[in-house]
């Protein structure tokens, strides 16, 4: 039997809730939907995907043009049950709550119906058992916040340790805005950061311990860095088609997750005799850091500017850490 094809629509905004059980999602779509009176009257589908503590009131949501769907299963998650759906209730906008212990592949690879497209995805994270679960099961809380365009942390008070929660959402996910809320509702502005090296020096010797910490605070601040030298122990990454341009990417290999999520993190630098460094040998790179536009980084960033360069020996432990 031939199926029905849904009446040609516009685009139909999709909003992504994941995150992991029991951290705040369908508290944040009632809020989105209630307090910020998001959609102003368009009909709206919400997927529920996962059973919580906080439930929603299906008369209140008649009040505001919404209805309620319950996926259970994950198995039930499909292309045709989403068409159908499609077709059922005509939505101007959805919101689906996705289940925090289902994979993450299972909504990114699904084929939306004809219309819907995912707009924004927003991660929530209970900050009072985050390093728990990220302790005891990494990999599963980190697969719901690799994808998001926000990440909130919430439940924060003075004592979260919201800058070491930022790297580690950071070195898995560099594009998500990240956004502290304290269990009173209110957004905590300050994210507590202290770094294990003197910021105010014109001159930074990195340790490996440094390193990540280091990487990922120039990416996000690179004005800080503006005029400082640094000093760091560094993989060369300089293949034939970058020495001939006078420059290579001094770095180390970081990892993210978990041991299967490993990566390359180091900064473009520019350097007349490229071509002597080799490929894949170990330098101590002490270089002036200038703040530089570079189609690497798709606008401005750090740019190294080498002032001396040292042979070295491999490091025990090559990998460096977001910790």
């Amino acid at each position: 039997m031939k199926r029905r094809e849904a009446p040609a629509l516009e685009e139909i905004p999709v909003y992504l809730f994941t995150g992991f059980m029991d951290s705040g999602k369908t508290t944040l779509v009632n809020e989105t939907l209630y307090d910020q009176d998001f959609g102003n009257g368009a009909k709206t589908l919400i997927i529920a995907c996962e059973d919580g503590d906080v439930e929603y009131d299906e008369a209140k949501l008649k009040t505001i043009n919404a209805k309620l769907l319950m996926i259970e299963k994950e198995e039930d998650f499909t292309e045709e049950l989403l068409h159908n759906v499609n077709l059922q209730y005509l939505p101007e906008q959805v919101f689906i709550e996705y289940n925090g212990t289902w994979e993450m592949a299972k909504i990114l690879e699904t084929k939306l119906p004809d219309g819907w497209m995912i707009v924004q995805s927003l991660a929530t994270v209970d900050a009072t058992t985050y390093e728990m679960y990220l302790a005891n099961m990494r990999s599963m809380i980190m697969e719901q916040l690799f994808k998001a365009d926000v990440v909130i942390f919430n439940r924060c008070d003075d004592n979260t340790p919201k800058g070491k929660f930022r790297r580690s959402v950071k070195a898995l996910n560099r594009k998500a805005q990240i956004v502290y809320e304290r269990a009173d509702g209110t957004i905590d502005e300050g994210d507590n950061e202290e770094l294990p090296y003197d910021i105010t020096q014109d001159f930074i010797d990195l340790s490996d311990a440094d390193y990540g910490l280091w990487y990922l605070d120039a990416m996000d601040n690179p004005k800080r860095y503006d005029g400082k030298t640094v000093k760091f122990l560094a993989l060369v990454y300089n293949p034939d088609k970058m020495r001939k341009k006078g420059m290579f990417v001094p770095g180390r290999f970081a990892m993210t997750c978990c041991a299967a999520d490993i990566q390359f993190v180091g900064f473009k630098c520019k350097y007349p005799k490229a071509d002597e460094i080799a490929h894949k040998s170990w330098i101590t790179i002490t270089a002036k850091v200038k703040v530089e536009f570079a189609k690497e980084y798709r606008g401005k960033g750090p740019v190294l500017y080498p002032v001396s360069i040292e042979p070295a020996e491999k490091p025990e432990d090559e990998l460096v850490y977001f910790s």
